[in-house]
């Protein structure tokens, strides 16, 4: 999985006093769980934007003081009105500890449904994963191409030996719909092979 630096400088002060200065100057104040005890850090704003505002899910290399610490992103809070970031939350990895992550889906082949005219519905774009940090995948691919008109493909379809899916069996990825478009023509075919069979 990708990981994105961020470095900061440690909190020596702790309060609203504190928070208020550091946001003023454009920095986010950070505290860092997960180790021995929480680290509370300051970063640049701007050093946030590559790892909050995209759908990819990173990790992010957090340095802090000549200190390294490899970690996910946990909680972000953005102000009400100017969406500017408030607070960020992260959690420490290790290597042996298995972590829960939500990981983007991405549909992949062209599916036999939706080239017979059906619509397909990707009901699911990010699923919740357990595993171990070197084996978080950037991304889930998801075959799309056996689906039928009517077909669905379930959670049960991704299983993969490196992480455990935390969703129901019966929990729907994606699936193929007879459209709207296809219905009616199959409705008018009904109708006028039925006229046909009246006369």
């Amino acid at each position: 999985m990708k990981s994105i630096t961020i470095k900061g400088s440690k909190r020596e002060v702790v309060g609203k006093k504190a928070t208020k200065a550091l946001r003023n100057a454009e920095k986010v104040p950070c505290v860092l769980y997960g180790g021995d005890k929480p680290v509370h850090f300051s970063a640049e704003e701007k050093a946030f934007k590559s790892l909050v505002y995209t759908p990819n899910v990173y990790t992010a290399t957090i340095e802090v003081d000549g200190e390294t610490y490899p970690a996910i992103l946990q909680d972000i809070q953005f102000h009400p009105v100017t969406d500017r970031i408030l607070h960020v939350d992260f959690y420490q990895l290790f290597e042996d500890r298995a972590i829960t992550m939500e990981i983007p889906v991405r549909l992949v082949g062209k599916s036999k449904g939706v080239m017979a005219g059906g619509a397909l519905r990707h009901n699911i774009r990010k699923i919740k994963v357990k595993a171990l940090p070197a084996n978080l995948p950037d991304f889930i691919e998801a075959d799309i191409t056996e689906l039928e008109i009517g077909n669905k493909l379930y959670i049960t379809d991704l299983k993969n030996d490196n992480y455990s899916l935390l969703h129901p069996d019966n929990t729907v990825i994606a699936q193929v719909r007879m459209s709207r478009n296809a219905s009616k023509d199959a409705t008018t075919e009904e109708e006028t092979t039925e006229e046909a069979a009246a006369e």
